[in-house]
């Protein structure tokens, strides 16, 4: 098996791939889960990619749904589907739409695109799991943006209040929203305390430390968890990390250009 390391790097190529061959897409949003998907599917969760529906499994709950390319890219390199299908990516009669699909795309166990909508699923997954007795687990990360919506909050206080200590909500706090910095639109100020005072565990980590991420999902003890993944937009891409306004890129011919090397230099390191 590949070094969760290595696997990250197959992953962010995938998806400079995946978003330049369709000419547009969620480049920065993407881009900043890589490692905690790394970790998640390398390490972590129990799934079986020749039987998606195995009652066993883990479950996985991307709310911040725009991050697709991500997911599909870990799926695929996982087994899930063929690796070829990622350059289907949102054309016409794709199973890999924009935002994922639980009923177009193996893998998927939630369909997300509405922000504030995926916690309160897996929430309730989480839920319905501890009313069974079942030891599954469920794994959710959601934006920093859309932590802006009171329904995610709502599902922090019933999170608390259940003691779904079967769940780890990761926050994907890389700073920056459709429209601008979350510090010009709606200050945030600290993820963690906030997810402490609703009477969650909480801790912070760096969105591309490996090994951070993996001990802080170790961690998860008896209280339900909350994983703050201090990112970058665009996380892992030098590029586009500096590129302004890089949540959703339709690139110019400049831009390409600079996409283009960043994929074979990325190749270059997967070899």
């Amino acid at each position: 098996m590949k070094t969760t390391k290595e696997f990250t790097k197959e992953i962010r190529l995938n998806v400079l791939k995946m978003l330049n061959n369709l000419g547009f897409g969620h480049y920065g949003g993407s881009l900043s889960v890589v490692e905690t998907l790394a970790v998640l599917y390398n390490d972590i969760m129990k799934y079986d990619s020749k039987n998606p529906n195995w009652e066993e499994r883990d479950y996985f709950v991307l709310s911040k749904g725009h991050a697709g390319p991500a997911l599909y890219s870990a799926l695929a390199l996982k087994g899930f589907f063929p690796v070829e299908e990622l350059l289907t990516l949102n054309v016409n009669g794709t199973k890999l739409p924009s935002h994922p699909d639980r009923l177009k795309t193996k893998g998927v166990d939630v369909t997300t695109g509405s922000l504030g909508q995926g916690i309160s699923i897996a929430t309730g997954i989480a839920k319905a799991l501890k009313i069974q007795k079942k030891e599954n687990r469920v794994f959710t990360i959601i934006g920093d943006g859309e932590a802006q919506e009171g329904q995610v909050w709502e599902a922090m206080q019933f999170i608390a209040h259940n003691n779904l200590n079967n769940l780890v909500v990761f926050i994907d706090y890389n700073k920056q929203q459709l429209d601008g910095y979350l510090e010009d639109i709606c200050r945030p100020y600290s993820f963690e305390e906030k997810a402490k005072s609703f009477g969650l565990d909480a801790l912070t980590v760096k969105g591309d430390d490996i090994e951070g991420i993996k001990n802080a999902i170790h961690s998860l003890k008896d209280k339900p968890l909350v994983i703050v993944l201090d990112s970058i937009k665009g996380q892992g891409v030098k590029f586009i990390e500096t590129l302004k306004g890089n949540h959703h890129i339709r690139p110019n011919e400049e831009v390409k250009k600079e996409l283009e090397k960043a994929i074979l230099d990325l190749e270059s390191e997967v070899k």
